[in-house]
């Protein structure tokens, strides 16, 4: 790895995320039974773990290997990487998909399923709303049919 090569925004943050959650995973896999025996209970999450630290120290390593990233303070970055990873259409389906979960509790679950299916697709496939009716009653319908039918649970 040279120093041509760019870091990108963020992956300094991801390399410390890594490092923090595999250092969690291990902490939390020996908390279940120690490292009595390759095949007690917390061997195979010590074995992830360490797998991820691993991976983690890997990657540090070159990252840090990389040139800075091309931004200019704190907030550049930020703009920067949110607009690569979360673009406003996962934002927006983001909060869709919250106020799906929300409304789930005041609302039943059919009607309230039955909304975010259609303010979904009307979203994401622009503007088609008798094609999302369409397809949201009949997604419900299957729903409906194989939760009462085959699994035999009935849904608020």
């Amino acid at each position: 790895m040279n120093k041509t090569e760019k870091m990108l925004v963020g992956e300094r943050s991801f390399c410390v995320l890594l490092l923090v959650f595999s250092l969690a995973i291990l902490y939390l896999a020996y908390q279940i039974a120690g490292f009595s025996s390759a095949n007690s209970p917390g061997a195979f999450p010590l074995g992830v773990g360490l797998v991820m630290l691993l991976a983690a120290l890997k990657i540090g390593a070159e990252t840090l290997a990389k040139a800075k990233p091309d931004c200019s303070g704190w907030l550049d970055a930020f703009g920067q990487f949110r607009r690569a990873h979360f673009p406003r259409r996962t934002l927006i389906f983001a909060v869709l998909a919250v106020a799906y979960l929300a409304a789930i509790q005041w609302i039943s679950f059919y009607l309230s399923t039955f909304l975010f299916l259609v303010l979904s697709i009307v979203y994401l496939r622009r503007g088609r709303v008798v094609a999302a009716v369409l397809i949201a009653a009949l997604l419900l319908l299957l729903i409906y049919l194989l939760f009462t039918l085959a699994f035999s649970v009935y849904l608020p």
